[in-house]
Order: structure tokens, then sequence, then C-alpha cells
């Protein structure tokens, strides 16, 4: 799913554990259903906006607060305004009549046999309170010295790429922009990455101590981001601003199937790194395997590769192509590959196929993936062989599902009404 690896390296976590471990939550406190409205996800100038509109603080007082907010929010992980100590006492209680700072219920906890973490997270849809929950999967996977949140963008998926598990579901919903933020504040308090934090003593892997336990961000969990842009956009701003989680921009990479309006946008407004989920290349076959490529074929979405703001042979693209067993993965298909790529600066992470119940594909052997790798890498590309990870509690790349379901118009206005 994410990280790359030399060809066929496994890392050994056999010191860290041995089987797979299903961590049991079911006596955490449950976010009670609230008809107030949460803060995370606001920029700070909404931020200011709600506490004047709130009646809480206006004008230069509400950018103070608003700013005040941030940093307890982003810096320190505060999930009670009564922790907020330098705010004052009446000011913490009318926030907290107000608004909330709910964070998603963590359902399910299962940590693989090579340190990889997954969570079934479940959220209330905020504009509307009485429909049922949804849940979507986040993934961990931890490196010696670094790691990799994989977050997921929407509830189910309205592409349908026939070797991944998520496109078996429907589209739910989108996630809101705090939804988004909310799987990375949950993940960063659960491996104790905020400040006066503990990390788990499960005997999972993760970077000690004095490093940050989450280094990267990738969005290429549940859902297509770019179709849900204006979250995923104010999501990663957030995310990424200084003066909060501080994540950096070059660490952050956001994966897209093929929405070709929304890469330039991308690039300008968000200036993030960006992944091709591309997989094939012909026409034909990538209709078949991506279908969003039969609205944005190959040569529209190669040509916004090209003019893709920011990119050089220091800010490559990563091109994703899973290697499936007889379907795309020739020597010809490699040299194609190479040809179809020729003037972007890219890196092309080579995926063995992560099977999922159903799947009508195969992986690729290993000699058939070296070979693959070795034709590209002597073209003058990086073409990693990415370690699949997680592959026992399902988390690999490609085998993301919740049971979320979408409901119909009838059941909506039977909840709404």
């Amino acid at each position: 799913m994410l990280l790359a690896a030399p060809i066929l390296q496994f890392p050994d976590f056999s010191h860290a554990m041995s089987i797979a471990l299903n961590l049991d939550h079911s006596s955490a406190i449950r976010p009670a259903t609230s008809s107030r409205p949460s803060l995370i996800g606001l920029s700070k100038p909404q931020l200011a906006a709600a506490l004047t509109e709130a009646g809480i603080a206006a004008d230069k007082e509400a950018r103070m607060r608003a700013s005040q907010l941030w940093n307890w929010l982003y810096v320190h992980g505060t999930t009670d305004f009564e922790r907020m100590t330098n705010v004052a006492a009446p000011v913490r209680q009318k926030l907290a009549d107000v608004f909330n700072l709910d964070r998603p219920e963590i359902v399910s906890e299962q940590v693989s046999s090579d340190g990889t973490r997954k969570w079934l997270f479940r959220f209330r849809d905020p504009a509307n309170p009485n429909y049922p929950p949804v849940e979507v999967e986040t993934v961990y996977i931890p490196e010696e010295d670094r790691g990799t949140l994989c977050v997921s963008s929407q509830v189910g998926c309205t592409l349908t790429c026939s070797f991944c598990h998520t496109g078996t579901q429907k589209l739910v919903r989108n996630l809101t922009a705090g939804e988004i933020l909310g799987q990375i504040l949950m993940a960063r308090e659960q491996l104790g990455d905020f400040p006066g934090g503990t990390r788990p003593a499960d005997g999972g892997l993760v970077p000690a101590a004095g490093t940050r336990a989450i280094t990267n961000v990738v969005m290429m969990g549940m859902g297509e981001p770019l179709y849900n842009y204006d979250n995923v956009k104010q999501a990663l701003l957030i995310a990424s601003a200084g003066d909060g989680m501080s994540l950096s921009k070059r660490r952050i990479t956001l994966s897209t199937s093929g929405v070709v309006p929304f890469i330039e946008p991308t690039g300008r407004e968000i200036d993030v790194m960006l992944a091709i989920s591309l997989h094939a290349t012909n026409n034909d076959l990538r209709d078949v395997l991506v279908p969003i490529n039969k609205k944005w074929p190959l040569e529209e979405l190669l040509e916004a590769c090209r003019t893709y703001p920011g990119v050089s042979n220091s800010r490559r693209i990563t091109f994703e192509y899973v290697m499936l067993d007889g379907i795309n993965d020739s020597d010809a298909e490699a040299r194609e590959l190479v040809r179809l790529l020729k003037g972007i600066p890219a890196k092309i992470n080579l995926i063995p196929f992560n099977p999922w119940p159903g799947a009508n594909y195969g992986t690729s052997p290993s000699s058939r993936i070296e070979r693959f790798a070795d034709i590209v890498n002597k073209a003058g590309y990086a073409s990693p062989v990415r370690t699949p990870r997680g592959r026992d509690i399902f988390a690999a790349c490609g085998q993301l599902k919740s049971e979320s379901e979408r409901l119909t118009r009838k059941d909506r206005e039977a909840l709404a009404g």
C-alpha cells in the first residue's frame, strides 16, 4: 500500500511479534450522538467565525481564541475543553455547551504479525445524526525509523476497479474534513504521538520514543480522494500547517485513479506529492482494471501528469502498478510502460497483488515481478517492489472494505422525519 522496499526484501519483524492480534476495545468510552457541531476540521478563520456566531467571542478575541483552540487540537491533541488551561473557565464552559471535539469510535484494532496495525473507525453523520453510523478502515505501517498512516476519504467507493476490494463496496458517503483528520488524530493518540503520550504496549512495532510515530500520510485508503476534493484539501492543509500537526507536504501523498480535472488543482492548491493508480499500459486493459479510464483515458491522464505543478526530478510522481499474473506483467508491457512515462519525472511502485475473497486475479510470480522491475530499472526509473504488509489482517493495498451500506431514499426520509 505504501512504502517502497528493495526487490523482494522482506523486513524481519519476528522480534516484535509472531501472530496477528485482535485488540479488545469493547470497554472503551463511546462518543454519544451529539447535535453539537465539532470543531475538528475547521480552518482558523472558520474557527473564529464559529465562535463569533455562537456569541462566545468576536473580532480580535475570536481570532485569538481560534489560535488557542488550534494549538490545543492539533499540537496537544486535546479532546476536553477543560484541559485548555490558557482559556478562561467561563469560556471553556461555553465552548463545551456549544461544540464537541469528538473523534471516531474504535470498533476494532488488529495488529499484523509484521507490525502493521489496522483500525476500524466508526463515525456519526454530522449533518444527519439520526442516520446509522458508518465505518472506515485506516492502516498504520511502521518501519524502524518512520511510520506511514494510510487514510480513507470515502465510505466505500464510486469506482469499481476490478482488482480492489474497496471497489466491491458501493459509495455510502464522503467523509468530512473533520472525519479525515479524525483518523490521523485518533491514530496519533493510540500510538502515543502527542506530548505526554506513551507507545502501545501490545508488542506491535512503533518507532522509538523521540521519533514521530506517524511521519508520513498517504491518501490511499478507502475511496477516491479527488471525488471528495474539497474535504480532502481542507484536511490536508490543516494536517500540514506549520503551527499545528506540521506534517511535511513532501511526506503527504495523494493517490488517484485518474480524476484528471482535479490533478492540476491538487498540485496548485494542496501542494502534496502525487501518486497515480496506473496498472495498465493500454486503454483496453485499463478500461477493465480501472474503469474511470473510459472517462479520462491514458493520454489525458499522462498529459495531466506532465503538467503537474512542481513536478521535477526531486519531486517525482509515483505510478502504482499492481502485478497481476498473466494480465499486465509481460516484458512487452514493461517496455510499453517505460515508453508511456517518457518525459515524466517518475518512480514506479510495483505492487504484488494482495488477494481478497472473491478476487478473480492471482499474484505474479516473484521471478516475473523481478524481471519486470529489471526492465523498468534499466530504463532509468526507480522501480521498487512494494513489500506486502498486513495481508494476514486484510490491511494490504487493495484489501480494505467495511460493512457500511448506503441508505435507500425511503430510509433516509424516514430517519430524517
